[in-house]
């Protein structure tokens, strides 16, 4: 419940604009009813009709000014009001309240992983002081103000939901202890008294007259048992380190578990001649770069292969739901990228559409942003269709998994220059091995040979694109 006062204001040639003003609890009737042609509203169940503008007062909170241009309606008294606000600032101003951001609609929660900051360090606007990961990404708390970090009022490893608080911050540093790390080392060790001086202050106590000792017969020691030969030796369980899983990679594990649960899994595999397409990248990487200021890689001509497999074979780009197929007439490629913290899946969206060198912009941004961490949710999210390239580690063959909910994954391998029988002779040629994981509950067989073998013609001769044979 909050009350509301409206008051008409003249302007211009005689029209009136209502203007709405907020009660701050505690403020008496009798101020709000002493002003000039005003009449004090307190909405129960909700606010009528209001058009131009408003200043709300919430308890505890900072006076904030929005627009509100058309109507309020049906505020229920129980109804949760979710308002994202950066700063929550004190009776005096001075105290801002750094909290937990909005994380993506599909994210409820996270982990506060680490503190980025201390307890007096000075920070800036917008400024990241702590990180919190979720099962996706890992998303930054920002400090709202310029000034300096008063406390923390949240800990390590606690689950903490958007506008949880996570820490206090001083614009003026006022009353906040700047201590340096080398300082509180000595404040500890003057705390605690010397042997010494425990000893001087220790009064003699008289010692008392000691019996004489008994000693008792000692019975002879019985020999440690005996391991058996087939006993296993275990090692010392001071060998070992117990780290809990971060939310990243436990969500990555029960995906690919999920995916092995549910999905028919079979791989067939091929292997491709890379000679004709590293030429053409030799042959224009510098006008290449030059005109479209991008690198062009490998990865941007298996992109427009798999594509144009996707297209020939749309049970491919297809995925089961219940009793149903649903078939995308989009086509949205993921690539599979591995940072330090876990494996990300960035999607390229209307890949269908893109040249070669919009391919290869948007791999880099991608790529940049989830070695970072600084990708969203809105980039990870759907995708019809995986590449994962493990010949940058150096794999040679692989059978990768599909990732839910698609329906097929492309796997990507090094380049191995081997022996090849070519015109009758055998020359050395750069071989790469292709492999495709599909789900054999939809695709059978056939389609999956046929795509995979799209994708050896196009990469062995990329004219094929041109010409669309």
């Amino acid at each position: 419940m909050f009350g509301v006062v409206r008051r008409r204001v003249a302007s211009g040639g005689g029209s009136s604009a209502p203007i709405l003003k907020a009660v701050r609890p505690g403020v008496s009737a009798s101020r709000v009813s002493s002003a000039p042609a005003a009449e004090r509203l307190i909405g129960a169940r909700g606010v009528g009709y209001v058009r131009n503008y408003s200043h709300v007062i919430f308890p505890g909170c900072s006076i904030g000014s929005r627009p509100i241009r058309e109507a309020v309606t049906s505020i229920q008294p129980a109804t949760n009001l979710q308002i994202w606000s950066r700063t929550f600032s004190s009776e005096n101003g001075d105290l801002v309240e750094a909290v937990v951001p909005f994380m993506g609609e599909s994210i409820t929660d996270g982990t506060l992983a680490t503190f980025l900051k201390n307890p007096g360090d000075t920070v800036a606007v917008d400024e990241p002081i702590a990180q919190i990961e979720t099962d996706k990404v890992t998303i930054d708390v920002t400090s709202p103000e310029a000034g300096v970090i008063k406390e923390f009022v949240a800990k390590e490893g606690e689950t903490v939901e958007p506008g949880t608080k996570i820490a206090v911050i001083s614009k003026s540093g006022e009353g906040v202890a700047h201590v340096a790390p080398s300082e509180k080392i000595p404040e500890k060790a003057a705390s605690k008294p010397s042997p010494a001086e425990k000893t001087s202050d220790e009064k003699p106590k008289p010692k008392a007259e000691s019996a004489p000792v008994v000693e008792k017969p000692k019975s002879p020691s019985t020999p440690p048992p005996k391991r058996s030969a087939t006993e296993p030796q275990l090692p010392p369980k001071d060998r070992e380190r117990r780290v809990p899983m971060t939310r990243l990679r436990k969500r990555v594990a029960t995906r690919l578990k999920d995916s092995q649960n549910t999905f028919a899994l079979l791989t067939t595999f091929n292997e491709v001649d890379m000679t004709n397409l590293m030429k053409l990248r030799s042959d224009y990487k510098d006008a290449f770069v030059e005109k479209h200021g991008v690198k062009l890689g490998l990865m941007s001509g298996f992109v427009k292969a798999a594509v144009s497999g996707l297209q020939n074979q749309p049970i491919i780009n297809a995925v089961i739901d219940g009793d149903d197929i649903i078939y995308r007439d989009y086509i949205d490629i993921s690539i599979a990228v591995g940072t330090p913290k876990g494996l990300v899946v960035p999607v390229i969206r209307n890949a269908e559409k893109m040249n070669f060198a919009e391919i290869e912009k948007e791999i880099n941004t991608l790529a940049k942003k989830a070695n970072d961490g600084s990708i969203s949710i809105d980039e990870m999210a759907g995708g019809s269709f995986t590449i994962s390239n493990g010949g940058v580690y150096g794999s040679l063959i692989s059978t990768p998994i599909i990732n839910p909910p698609q329906s097929a994954i492309l796997g990507m391998h090094s380049i191995v220059s081997r022996p090849m029988v070519v015109g009758g002779n055998v020359v050395p040629r750069p071989m790469m091995y292709i492999a495709l994981t599909y789900d054999h509950r939809l695709i059978d067989g056939r389609e999956a040979v046929f795509f995979l073998r799209r994708i050896k013609d196009v990469v062995e001769d990329p004219r094929r694109l041109l010409l669309d044979i």
